[in-house]
């Protein structure tokens, strides 16, 4: 257990900074998108190519750390421990990130305590954050306390000649929400906490934000590279554990007129990816576990892209299993994406031009791959 005193942060991130000192100079040697180690980090670089009037630039993402403090004074090291180690890792990049996005879910059940710890983690980390909203982090006040440290729910900005987006996908029907039926706030976090919710409810990015995102879609050109981060996957995945988005095709109605457009996504803490039209979709690992493919684990049909190859794992002994890290690199708008995998084969998912779409380096053929386990 590891209590939230910033003495003993700091003492931790020292501790893993020592371990990981030796990769600086291979970090520096390599010049450019290699962060060392098997840990939850991705460093994304925006290289638009000669000619392009955006300038490269690189940033990190971290998500999914689900920060959890049973008694106060004390929470549960497995989940610290990943978070800290993402953030020694990222301090350790070269070329230093420009900033990193946090891709939701500080927190496990919401608490202000447990938000308070994963931001005096996060506070170590020596360049700007953006965060995205998760559904651990606002089921239990609504996100009043997270606002309360962070601000807006959903907001964009520009950065270098891209326009980034940052969406609340966590959302659901107000009448789940605010229903009788839910005798404490606690209630209803832990209705939307569990991986298999049959009293949760779809997520969703609602008419509100919507309407907000059309009007600041309406003032980027249609050739500016747009990337969109959410939460959950802004696609229909598997309903039943939440990987799903109600009003994905809405949001992806007002993507259609841009011409490059990614988005970046956490919660369902595995390698996903995929191509709707014109935009591709990348999910990142978590810092805290793995989650298995919904048809590893469950007889019920899913939508899982039929690019994604899936991970073969997880070792339960190991408890960074299926964490992993990636490194992005982002040229002339497509991302490719370089997964590191403890205990795994090292993968990289990269955007084929003359396919249209992400493909396995390795994988993709149906020969090729690992068949993952089996877990019913």
């Amino acid at each position: 257990m590891l209590n939230s005193d910033s003495d003993r942060v700091d003492e931790l991130l020292k501790e893993d900074t020592m371990k990981h000192l030796n990769r600086r100079e291979f970090l520096k040697g390599a010049g450019s998108l290699i962060a060392a180690g098997a840990l939850p980090v991705s460093l994304v670089k925006v290289a638009l190519g000669a000619g392009s009037a955006s300038e490269n630039f690189s940033f990190a993402y971290i998500s999914d750390s689900h920060i959890t403090v049973p008694a106060k004074g004390t929470s549960v090291r497995n989940w610290d421990r990943g978070l800290i180690r993402a953030v020694a890792e990222a301090n350790l990049l070269t070329p230093k990130p420009e900033f990193i996005i946090y891709g939701g879910d500080l927190a496990q059940l919401g608490k202000k305590e447990e938000i308070d710890l994963a931001l005096e983690l996060m506070a170590k980390v020596d360049t700007k954050v953006y965060y995205v909203m998760g559904e651990h982090d606002y089921y239990l006040d609504l996100g009043k306390h997270w606002e309360s440290r962070l601000g807006p729910q959903w907001y964009s900005f520009d950065h270098k000649g891209i326009h980034f987006v940052i969406l609340n996908s966590i959302l659901t029907h107000d009448e789940w929400t605010h229903s009788k039926k839910w005798s404490t706030p606690m209630d209803r976090m832990l209705a939307m906490a569990r991986l298999d919710n049959p009293s949760g409810s779809p997520f969703m990015v609602g008419e509100k934000q919507l309407e907000w995102l059309k009007k600041d879609l309406q003032k980027v050109s249609k050739d500016t590279p747009v990337i969109v981060c959410s939460h959950s996957p802004l696609q229909k995945i598997f309903k039943g554990w939440n990987f799903w988005t109600e009003d994905a095709e809405k949001v992806q109605n007002l993507l259609k007129p841009l011409n490059k457009v990614t988005v970046i996504y956490g919660h369902v803490h595995q390698i996903q990816y995929n191509q709707i039209g014109n935009i591709s979709f990348h999910a990142v690992m978590a810092t805290a576990w793995p989650w298995p493919y919904p048809q590893s684990y469950t007889q019920q049909p899913s939508y899982l892209p039929e690019l994604t190859v899936q991970m073969n794992r997880a070792d339960p002994f190991f408890e960074r299993d299926a964490t992993g890290w990636q490194f992005v690199n982002m040229r002339t708008g497509n991302v490719d994406m370089h997964y590191q995998l403890p205990h795994n084969q090292n993968r990289s998912v990269v955007f084929s031009a003359q396919a249209g779409k992400p493909v396995d380096t390795v994988y993709q053929p149906a020969e090729k791959r690992i068949q993952p386990q089996t877990h019913f």
